[in-house]
C-alpha cells in the first residue's frame, strides 16, 4: 500500500517558529556561558560543541530539507526520530544547560529552580520508570495506533507529537546518566535495569514496524525504517551506555570521586551563600 500525501501538511509555512526556537536557544545558552564565565571557572568547551550538535540534530527534524523529506518517505521520518528523540537529548544533556542556567542566575531565583526540582512532581516525571514509560510507551502509541496518520493532517497533533518525542527523549536521557545537580537520584544498578527493559521495548517496536509498517507505509520503506530505528537506536544506546558506565566506574575510583566532589563544589562559584 502507497502512502497517500493528498491533503498533507504544508510544513513550509511553519519554519518560522522552529528557527525562532533555535536562534533563541543558542542565544540563551551562549549568553548565559558568558555570564557564568565572568564570574566562575570557564565552562568546558565540549559541552559548547554538545549543545550547538544537538539543537542542531533536534531542529534538522522539525524544519529544513529533511522535515520535508520526512513528511514523504518513512525512511526519512524514522532517520528524524533518532535525531529528535535521542542523539540530539543526549547532546543536550551532555552540554548541562541547567547546571549553566543556575550559575548564571541570581541566587533568590536558583534557588526557587532547585526548590522546583526537589518538588514531588519533577520526582515523579524524572524517576527513570516514568521517564522510560514516557518515552518508550509514547513512541508504541505513536507508531501502534493510528496516532501517525493523523499527524500527517493535522498541524497541532504533529507539533505535539514532535515536542513528546524530544521531551520525553531528554527526560529519558536525563534520568539514566546524571550532568545536572538533581536531587532525587537512583542506583546504578535501579538504572541499568530500566534501560534494559527500555532498549528491549524500543527493539521489539523496531520489529513491529519492520513486519508490520503503520497504515498508508509501503512495505520497503517500512522494513528500512525499522531497520534504521534497530541498528541507528543502538549505536546511540551504545553511546549511552558508555557513558553510564563511565560514570558508574568513576563513582567507584576514588581519584574520581574526590575529583567530582570538588566539582560539585565549584559549580557556584563566586556565589557566598551557596545553593546545595
Amino acid at each position: 500500500m502507497s502512502h497517500s500525501h493528498s491533503g498533507t501538511l504544508d510544513l513550509g509555512s511553519s519554519l518560522f517558529i522552529p528557527v525562532l526556537i533555535t536562534v533563541t536557544a543558542f542565544a540563551l545558552y551562549f549568553y548565559a556561558a558568558w555570564s557564568s564565565n565572568r564570574r566562575c571557572r570557564q565552562w568546558p568547551t565540549y559541552r559548547y560543541a554538545c549543545f550547538i550538535i544537538g539543537v542542531l540534530c533536534s531542529a534538522s527534524a522539525v524544519t529544513g530539507p529533511l522535515a520535508d523529506w520526512a513528511h514523504l518517505d518513512f525512511r526519512a521520518h524514522m532517520l528524524g526520530h533518532l535525531l529528535l528523540g535521542m542523539l540530539g537529548p543526549l547532546l543536550i544533556v551532555l552540554s548541562s544547560p541547567l547546571t549553566l542556567a543556575l550559575r548564571t542566575m541570581k541566587v533568590y531565583w536558583a534557588r526557587r529552580v532547585t526548590r522546583l526540582l526537589r518538588s514531588r512532581p519533577l520526582l515523579l516525571i524524572t524517576h527513570p520508570i516514568s521517564a522510560a514509560i514516557l518515552n518508550i510507551g509514547g513512541l508504541w502509541l505513536i507508531y501502534g495506533t493510528g496516532l501517525y496518520t493523523a499527524m500527517q493532517y493535522s498541524m497541532l497533533i504533529h507539533t505535539l507529537v514532535h515536542f513528546h518525542v524530544f521531551a520525553a527523549g531528554y527526560l529519558f536521557t536525563a534520568s539514566m546518566i546524571y550532568t545536572e545537580p538533581i536531587p532525587h537520584r537512583t542506583s546504578y544498578t535501579f538504572r541499568s535495569l530500566t534501560m534494559i527493559v527500555a532498549f528491549a521495548g524500543h527493539g521489539i517496536l523496531s520489529k513491529r514496524i519492520y513486519a508490520n509498517p503503520p497504515e498508508g507505509i509501503p512495505l520497503d520503506q517500512g522494513q528500512t525504517g525499522g531497520l534504521l530505528m534497530y541498528y541507528g537506536g543502538d549505536l546511540i544506546d551504545l553511546v549511552l551506555i558508555f557513558i553510564f558506565c563511565l560514570q558508574w566506574y568513576r563513582s567507584f575510583h576514588p581519584t574520581f570521586v574526590t575529583h567530582s566532589s570538588k566539582r560539585k563544589s565549584e559549580i557556584f562559584e563566586g556565589d557566598r551563600n551557596g545553593l546545595f
